[in-house]
């Protein structure tokens, strides 16, 4: 895989592609080193050119500030078991703007009853802020949980001026 490091509003993110498309994002950290060490353990070895990061680092640079975009390009989820894709997928589905709870999303894909499950493909999606899982919550409309922290999850929201939802 190549990485490609990008500064945004919110802090360095690293961005890991496939031949397929974007295979890996991390979130937000303090410097461009700590990126490169993460993108580094998942996997990516060798630096992308700007061509081949396309335009992901402008459209996360414009997401962090607050300007409406709606993700494209080419994602690869391969590295997902069938039911995490399932859950990824719905994940797209969900509006900026808008949170929706580990359940709706369990509804969603057809399988009512396993919100835990679906925590648990939430919590192992690749491509954080690309792939929203942020705006999943609990349904009591507690934040749940957020690989980045709560802080962070609670920043992304307030940033898209989230609404709860389902």
């Amino acid at each position: 895989m190549k990485f490609y490091i990008c500064e945004t509003k919110l802090g360095w993110i690293g961005l890991a592609f496939s031949e397929i498309g974007l295979r890996a994002a991390t979130l937000p950290l303090p410097s461009a080193q700590a990126v490169e060490e993460e993108l580094r353990r998942l996997g990516a070895r060798e630096p992308a050119d700007t061509a081949e990061a396309g335009d992901w680092p402008r459209q996360l640079g414009r997401y962090a500030l607050r300007e409406m975009v709606s993700f494209s390009g080419e994602l690869d989820l391969s590295q997902g078991t069938p039911f995490q894709r399932q859950v990824w997928q719905a994940l797209l589905e969900i509006p900026r703007g808008e949170t929706r709870s580990y359940r709706w999303v369990a509804e969603r894909i057809g399988r009512p009853g396993s919100a835990r499950a679906v925590g648990q493909a939430v919590g192992a999606n690749p491509l954080p802020i690309v792939v929203p899982c942020h705006r999943v919550v609990a349904s009591n409309g507690g934040l749940g949980s957020y690989g980045g922290g709560l802080a962070l999850k609670e920043t992304l929201l307030r940033l898209e001026g989230a609404v709860r939802r389902g």
